[in-house]
């Protein structure tokens, strides 16, 4: 590779003159892995700013449309006669659409960034559009809505599986990890806009039964859903457009020396995930928690009806719990930028913030035998800490898969972990659909799977592989 040893082991030099904080060690056998390098230094272009901004765009809009039910089931419930089946089974099409998650990986790696992106965008076309479908009939309309968030579901594999392999492709190793967050993140701050958009548009039931509720109402709040829903339709067919219209697969020249390597092959990097025991590792730290997260976010609003907090107060605390973890994982991935070598000090110390806030949110709940203060306060302040905590560690949990297993494909790594995120989400809201009407459990799983991961992440041994390339080969 044109930087040979002299030792069996070199250490991984940082910023600085001495190696990365942390056992950051590369061996012989890693790096004759590593396939060989173009020369120099790279080039970025302007425009990878505006192909980050329609890929980010694209997640948003993807998270806005999979969590449009979840904070206005109560309404959704009255117009169009969705049972709590119904509204699990809304949210559940996002971890369901996983499942040819390794097609559309296999198109990522064997096709490119374009064209992958534009048949995400041309599902989501096509899912808006189905539940904008004028019809009477209230069964064929929840088939046309299922059907939609299906499809819409579908697009989910590239959203969140895609963010470094771009960043990779278009961005500088000292932006590769803000890039990266900003992909990410952009897709989980479409699903707290939902928590804002829903309820704010669309009225909460005045309480009576959804048998009772006149005609007038049902009708009301009907139209306005379906406000939401055109209007989440014109968003979406205006990014295929721009998508359509401009989205280049790579630049002229890369803009690193990784970005230029040779990567392995589709089957060898199954093989190589599945047999690298560090990997299997912290992805089961990212998938575990995030999946039970991501699952318990989507029916925050059910989960907070037992403690008679509003549809309209649940759409807030979802919403400010997600845009504050957004902004915390984009100046957290800035961060590991400058400061190289700290990914997994940086995930200590989100899961231990973590642990203790979703403990103390699911105490709270229980005032009646922990005699917590119940409070609006107490519960935006635990729900808030606990997504700025979560969602921050996204972007650096995926940084740090590239690195561990490099020279694998990035949109293979984050593929397989999402896969597991979702697995885990889709069981949690599978069992939901049984045990709707007590929730408790469900509260008990946060601080479990967060108390896991850090024990996992304390155990992890942590390596470079891809940043050795850009820092110490290129030199």
């Amino acid at each position: 590779m044109g930087s040979g040893w002299s030792s069996e082991e070199e250490p991984l030099l940082g910023p600085g003159l001495g190696p990365a904080p942390g056992a950051v060690w590369r061996s012989r056998e890693a790096a004759a892995a590593l396939p060989a390098a173009a020369p120099g230094p790279g080039r970025v272009y302007g425009r990878r700013w505006l192909v980050l901004l329609l890929f980010s765009l694209l997640g948003f809009a993807q998270g806005l449309v999979w969590n449009t039910w979840g904070p206005i089931q109560n309404s959704a419930r009255q117009a169009y006669g969705f049972s709590s089946w119904d509204i699990a089974l809304l949210v559940l099409w996002g971890p369901i659409g996983f499942l040819p998650c390794f097609a559309f990986m296999w198109l990522l790696d064997k096709r490119g960034l374009r064209i992958t992106v534009l048949l995400t965008s041309f599902l989501m076309v096509l899912g808006t559009g189905l539940r904008c479908i004028p019809v009477s009939d209230l069964m064929l309309k929840r088939r046309l809505i299922h059907g939609g968030q299906l499809l819409n579901g579908l697009a989910g594999p590239t959203v969140m599986n895609a963010a470094p392999f771009l960043s990779t492709t278009w961005f500088s190793a000292d932006e590769r990890a803000t890039a990266t967050a900003i992909a990410s993140m952009l897709s989980y701050l479409g699903g707290a806009c939902a928590f804002l958009v829903g309820p704010l548009v669309v009225p909460a039931p005045n309480g009576t039964s959804p048998l009772l509720a006149s005609e007038t109402s049902r009708t009301h709040i009907k139209d306005l859903i379906e406000t939401v829903l055109y209007a989440e339709f014109g968003v979406v067919c205006l990014l295929f457009s721009a998508t359509l219209a401009y989205f280049p697969p790579r630049p002229p020249l890369p803009p690193s020396v990784a970005a230029a390597s040779q990567r392995l092959s589709y089957r060898r990097s199954f093989c190589r995930l599945l047999s690298n025991m560090r990997f299997l590792m912290i992805a089961l730290a990212y998938a575990i928690p995030l999946g039970v997260f991501a699952g318990w976010s989507g029916v925050l609003d059910l989960i907070l009806t037992p403690v008679h907090v509003s549809q309209v107060d649940a759409g807030w605390i979802g919403f400010w719990s997600i845009v504050g973890g957004c902004v915390v994982g984009i100046a957290m991935a800035r961060f590991a930028d400058f400061i190289r070598g700290m990914l997994k000090l940086i995930l200590l110390l989100l899961f231990s913030g973590a642990t203790l806030s979703s403990t103390w949110f699911t105490l709270t709940c229980l005032n009646s035998i922990t005699h917590l203060p119940l409070t609006t306060v107490t519960l935006y302040a635990s729900c808030i800490l606990l997504g700025v905590f979560l969602n921050s560690s996204i972007p650096i949990f995926f940084e740090l898969f590239v690195e561990t297993v490099y020279p694998v494909p990035e949109g293979i790594t984050c593929g397989v972990v999402t896969f597991l995120s979702n697995i885990f989400m889709g069981v949690l809201l599978f069992f939901l659909t049984f045990y709707h009407t007590e929730l408790s459990w469900f509260n008990w799983c946060l601080p479990g799977s967060c108390l896991l991961s850090l024990l996992l992440i304390l155990c992890f041994r942590e390596s470079y592989d891809r940043l050795y390339l850009d820092v110490v080969v290129s030199v």
